[in-house]
C-alpha cells in the first residue's frame, strides 16, 4: 500500500467523509464548524484528494456525491506505522517501551494492554 499523507485540512475533510460515508458539497460545507471554509477551498481540497485517490464521487446530473476511497482504520494504521518508522527506527518494541513509560497509564490500563498482547500471542 502506498503511503497516505494528509494535511490538517485534508484530515478534517476526511473526518467528515468517514463519518457521513456519502455526502454532497452543501452537506460537507454544513458539516464544518464556524468559521466555515469557502466552497472553493473545499472544492480544491476535494480535487487534490481525488488526485491522491483518497476521494471518489458519483455524478447525479450536475451534483457530485463524494465518498472516501480509503477507510479510516487503514489511514490510522498507515499513520501509526509511519510514526513508528520515523521516531522509533521501525521498532515496535521501542515504541511500546516509550508509550508505556510516558503515557502515564494506570495499573488497570497496563493490565488491559498485557491482556491484549497475551491474546495476540495465543492467536
Amino acid at each position: 500500500m502506498k503511503e497516505i499523507k494528509l494535511t490538517d485540512s485534508e484530515k478534517a475533510l476526511m473526518e467528515i467523509l468517514w463519518e457521513k460515508k456519502k455526502i454532497f458539497m452543501k452537506e460537507i460545507l454544513d458539516s464544518y464548524p464556524e468559521p466555515k471554509p469557502a466552497a472553493t477551498t473545499v472544492a480544491t481540497l476535494l480535487k487534490r484528494m481525488q488526485n491522491k485517490d483518497l476521494v471518489g464521487y458519483t455524478l447525479y446530473g450536475n451534483s457530485r456525491e463524494y465518498y472516501p476511497k480509503v477507510e479510516k482504520g487503514e489511514y490510522f494504521k498507515e499513520e501509526m506505522t509511519s510514526m513508528i518508522d520515523r521516531f522509533f527506527n521501525s521498532s515496535v518494541t521501542q515504541f511500546a517501551s516509550f508509550f508505556t513509560s510516558n503515557a502515564k497509564l494506570s495499573q488497570k490500563q497496563l493490565k488491559e494492554l498485557r491482556e491484549i498482547i497475551d491474546q495476540q500471542i495465543k492467536d
